[in-house]
C-alpha cells in the first residue's frame, strides 16, 4: 500500500489539509481538504479530488468547469497531518474566477482590498507561445542536464515525430470525450512538442505567423 497513506494522521472527521501549490511558479492556488477516498482517486487518476465538507461528498476539482489540477508531486509535512501537492492548474483556481484563491489582502485597519496582482492580471497571452518557443530554442544551444526538452533533441527527429503523433492522438480523445480541460492541457502538451519540432528543423514563430497572415 502507498507509504503516504498508511502514515497519514487523518482527524477525526477522517479528514486531512491539503494545500494546493502552482508546480511552476510555487503560487499557492487553495487549501482544501482529503479523506483517504480522495487522496487515494487523485493518486490513480493524476487529477487531485477533494472532500466537501459543505457537501459531504468527494469532488473532483474542474469537473464541472475544467479547470482541472494535475498532479506534479505530493509532500507530507513533519507531523504527517498536512499535505502539500503541487499541480499543473488548468485555468482559474477559484470559484471566483481568479487565478489563486488567496487574491485580497488584509490592511493594518483591518479591510481588504483586492491585491496588485489580481488587479494587474492582464498579460499579453500571446507572448507566452514566443516564450515558450524561446526556451526550446535556448536548451537546444544550452543543454541543461535533466531538461525533457534535451531529451527529445538528443533522441532526434524519430522520437520528436513520435510525440507529435502521440499528442496528436491525445488531444483526439479529449476531443471524443467533450471534456473542456482535458483538451485544453492536451493542446497545449502538442503545441509545445510541435515546438521542439520547429526549432529542431529550424522554423521560427514568425514563418507560422506569416503563412496564417497570407491564408486570411
Amino acid at each position: 500500500m502507498d507509504y503516504l497513506v498508511t502514515n497519514l494522521k487523518f482527524d477525526s472527521n477522517g479528514l486531512i489539509p491539503v494545500i494546493t501549490q502552482d508546480c511552476k511558479t510555487n503560487e499557492v492556488l487553495m487549501l482544501a481538504y482529503m479523506n483517504k477516498e480522495a487522496y487515494e482517486k487523485t493518486v490513480e487518476t493524476k487529477k487531485v479530488h477533494y472532500w466537501s465538507r459543505s457537501r459531504s461528498k468527494l469532488w473532483l476539482k474542474g469537473e464541472t468547469s475544467g479547470h482541472y489540477q494535475y498532479v506534479k508531486s505530493i509532500c507530507i509535512d513533519c507531523d504527517n497531518d498536512t499535505l502539500l501537492i503541487k499541480v499543473e492548474q488548468v485555468d482559474a483556481a477559484c470559484h471566483t474566477g481568479h487565478y489563486t484563491c488567496f487574491y485580497r489582502d488584509m490592511n493594518e485597519d483591518g479591510s481588504i482590498k483586492e491585491n496588485s496582482d489580481a488587479e494587474n492580471n492582464t498579460v499579453d497571452k500571446a507572448a507566452i507561445l514566443q516564450e515558450v518557443y524561446n526556451v526550446i530554442a535556448d536548451r537546444r544551444v544550452n543543454p541543461k542536464e535533466g531538461s525533457y526538452t534535451n531529451y527529445l533533441f538528443d533522441k532526434g527527429i524519430d522520437k520528436i515525430l513520435k510525440k507529435v503523433g502521440e499528442e496528436t492522438a491525445e488531444v483526439i480523445i479529449a476531443s471524443k470525450n467533450k471534456a473542456a480541460g482535458e483538451i485544453r492541457y492536451e493542446i497545449a502538451d502538442l503545441i509545445y512538442h510541435l515546438f521542439v519540432l520547429m526549432v529542431e528543423r529550424d522554423v521560427k514563430l514568425e514563418d507560422i505567423y506569416d503563412e496564417l497572415k497570407g491564408r486570411r
